[in-house]
């Protein structure tokens, strides 16, 4: 018994080990920290519970028959974020550069299949080289394997990827179809071919942080919703944005008790949008005034910013923010900012989370570029997102609310449970003055028929009353009680139920 004992020791003792002390020390050298050191800051001191530490690699050729590494470059378990219960599989630098193997594919397999059995979300701490070369077909197996995992829990349990390291080739896109793809500055990146590749085939001189580095992807590719400055901070940060995510597709998201009053008024608000219609101002700010203690967690935020989306919690409970930003290209809807969103109203969809739309979008952007990019069929998604949606909606129109745009975010006819308007809200076909160009334009030489148009137009249509006459708006709100009025509609939402026709699934406009 002693001996069986002494042995488990010694395995447990060089899996732990990993790929050596000095694989290690090179891991530390370039500021980043191990496998098992990254799974212990995540979870809760002393809840991670490692699986399959003992498991090795069945490869036989190139010499890998000597060369096994108990664990095959993957830590595997589960354990509790702030006290709830999570999985993650964590991969090992150290060990064979990370690379995935067979046995490396199959790990991931089996937390995901746990995953999905008892409902809880799986964390994915990427660092690896790619797939095991010397195992050839085998790996590309297994990377396909966990493919058809993360669609099969995707929508079923939150699923989180934190880039820490290389992830190139096929590894990209398993953290493609996750929910929310966090990335480290200066240590990670992420590209279907490297910059060598590049050179080889189109010419292009790049580097790999060019290519595919943290601010590559969360300034212009869109793939990755933030970046941190170093492991630790990425670790911590994810903690938190644990806190605001159910655990699975049938509970409620988790309530936080906060002192901050639901009835509390903001008089501030009622000086926030400026007298003159085309001067912009910062949607953040009445975000952060209307949720509690002011606790926004933002996601993409240096990407298509023209669109705001994020959680912060009502009443204590998680809620998603969907908010045009008259503050970049005048709140317009384009391409990007509209596949932004509908994700991310998507997810709120799929996980029970209330979603709150500030309005004030002046139209979709014109343009070749726009129109040649396909704005038709992307600006569809968001519309498709907000249809199809069935979660509590509750809709602020703050300013413009014109054309096509004003149906798209959040409308009433779009099932928006509840919708108000600001008294200076103006909810219109377009704004007065290319109105007046086109109803009036026998009177374009006669610049002061013009005006008295416009001002005709502007006293007729500029205002939320027609709309509210029409019911399209439940009621006109005073800013400074924006807050009261959404903590009092989330309340009488909370039991809500809606379900959509049956069918396998949508075809939304890809």
């Amino acid at each position: 018994m002693h001996d069986i004992q002494q042995m488990l020791e010694e395995k447990r003792a060089k899996a732990r080990l990993g790929g050596g002390e000095k694989r290690i020390a090179a891991q530390h050298a370039k500021g980043k920290l191990t496998a098992r050191e990254r799974l212990e800051l995540l979870f809760d001191e002393g809840t991670f519970e490692e699986w399959d530490m003992f498991v090795e690699h069945r490869c036989v050729d190139f010499g890998m028959a000597d060369n096994k590494i108990p664990g095959d470059g993957v830590v595997i378990g589960y354990g509790m974020i702030n006290g709830r219960l999570a999985f993650a599989y964590s991969q090992d630098f150290t060990v064979f550069g990370g690379a995935l193997s067979e046995t490396h594919a199959e790990k991931i397999c089996k937390i995901m299949d746990q995953a999905m059995k008892v409902g809880a979300p799986v964390i994915g701490l990427n660092d690896s080289g790619g797939a095991r070369i010397q195992e050839g077909v085998a790996s590309l197996g297994g990377y396909a394997d966990v493919f058809q995992k993360n669609v099969m829990a995707s929508g079923v349990v939150p699923q989180i990827s934190m880039i820490m390291g290389p992830c190139a080739g096929g590894a990209v896109y398993s953290p493609s179809m996750t929910d929310f793809i966090f990335m480290v500055k200066d240590s990670s990146y992420m590209f279907v071919t490297g910059p060598e590749v590049v050179k080889t085939v189109t010419h292009e001189e790049v580097t790999a942080e060019e290519l595919g580095g943290a601010l590559t992807h969360t300034t212009k590719s869109g793939v990755a919703d933030l970046a941190f400055e170093n492991d630790v901070e990425a670790l911590l940060m994810l903690r938190r944005f644990f806190n605001y995510l159910p655990l699975n597709n049938r509970e409620k998201p988790p309530v936080r008790p906060s002192g901050d009053a639901p009835e509390r008024l903001d008089y501030s608000l009622d000086t926030l949008v400026p007298d003159n219609a085309n001067k912009p101002y910062d949607i953040k700010e009445l975000i952060v005034k209307v949720v509690d203690d002011g606790d926004f967690f933002e996601l993409q935020p240096d990407y298509a910013a023209n669109i705001v989306i994020g959680f912060g919690r009502m009443e204590g409970q998680t809620v998603g923010v969907v908010a045009n930003n008259p503050l970049v290209l005048a709140g317009c809807l384009d391409i990007k900012s509209s596949i932004k969103a509908a994700r991310f109203v998507r997810f709120c969809d799929a996980f029970n989370i209330p979603v709150i739309t500030f309005v004030d979008v002046p139209g979709f952007m014109p343009g070749t570029s726009q129109e040649y990019g396909g704005i038709i069929k992307h600006g569809a998604k968001l519309l498709y997102a907000y249809a199809e949606c069935t979660v509590p909606k509750v809709t602020v129109i703050t300013r413009k609310a014109y054309g096509g745009a004003y149906d798209v975010m959040a409308s009433k006819h779009l099932r928006g449970d509840v919708n108000f308007a600001w008294p200076n809200a103006e909810i219109a076909v377009m704004g007065a003055k290319g109105a007046v160009e086109i109803i009036f334009r026998e009177d374009k030489g006669d610049p002061a028929k013009l005006a008295a148009r416009e001002a005709e137009y502007k006293a007729r249509f500029a205002n939320p009353f027609v709309a509210g006459a029409r019911g399209f708006i439940d009621d006109v709100i005073q800013p400074h009680e924006t807050r009261k009025r959404i903590c009092r509609s989330l309340k009488m939402l909370k039991d809500k139920k809606l379900e959509n026709p049956w069918r396998k699934h949508g075809n939304i406009p890809l």
